[in-house]
């Protein structure tokens, strides 16, 4: 198996790093290695179990989201959501530094791996993981996602099947989301004393929310950069 890799270093408050290696499957995008020994009862399927989950728990006794959040609970418990830290992020192509908050440092992370969990809602974001981009904002988020749903319509045109360009499922894609990224949330109220990991869920919450309701609006703000392909269509 040919993997992709990134890794996050976060230097933390006190001076110490914490560095995060994600080997993906470099075909299927899936995280492969990240799990850790540790199952604790947050992780089971049934707690706080998503109420659009397909998987039952007599073939996953545990939600295999949950199962790759466990070592970044762990090494970031006791993290304050506004603890400023600094970041890097190495990827095969680049390196990307910014000093930011503990909350949405964590919330980069934590999207990239949610991604490539093995959630089955996740799974349509697995081309953005390939290409991640960290701390995208979310305008960034925004055009990524439209540009990525878009090709998937292009790809599905040329092996005969309908193509969707009012982007009515993307908006369910992160309608789903958002029920997830609110269970996932209340997994991780019980999972760890500090905040930093909840409210790295909410802040993807808020970028899901922002595709899924404004769509229409963010994609008119950006709609003066495509003028040439106007006047290309006259």
């Amino acid at each position: 198996m040919k993997k992709y890799s990134i890794q996050y270093t976060f230097k933390l408050p006190d001076g110490s790093q914490e560095w995060i290696d994600l080997a993906l499957d470099r075909d299927t995008m899936q995280l492969t290695g990240n799990e850790s020994d540790a199952r604790p009862a947050w992780t089971k399927l049934e707690f706080h179990q998503c109420p659009n989950c397909p998987l039952s728990p007599k073939e996953h006794p545990h939600c295999p989201l949950a199962l790759s959040l466990v070592p970044l609970v762990e090494r970031f418990d006791g993290l304050l959501s506004h603890d400023t830290i600094e970041l890097e992020v190495v990827t095969e192509e680049r390196k990307i530094t910014q000093t930011t908050s503990a909350q949405r440092g964590i919330s980069s992370l934590m999207g990239l791996v949610i991604a490539t969990s093995g959630c089955p809602h996740a799974s349509f974001l697995r081309p953005m993981a390939r290409f991640h981009l960290p701390l995208a904002s979310k305008e960034e988020t925004t055009y990524r996602a439209t540009s990525m749903y878009l090709l998937a319509q292009y790809f599905l045109r040329n092996e005969g099947a309908s193509a969707d360009l009012e982007l009515d499922g993307l908006s369910k894609i992160y309608r789903e989301l958002g029920t997830i990224n609110s269970a996932i949330a209340e997994r991780l109220r019980s999972a760890t004393t500090s905040d930093s990991s909840v409210n790295a869920i909410i802040v993807l919450d808020v970028y899901a929310k922002t595709v899924e309701m404004v769509i229409e609006e963010s994609l008119g703000r950006i709609r003066h950069l495509f003028a040439p392909y106007f006047r290309n269509s006259q």
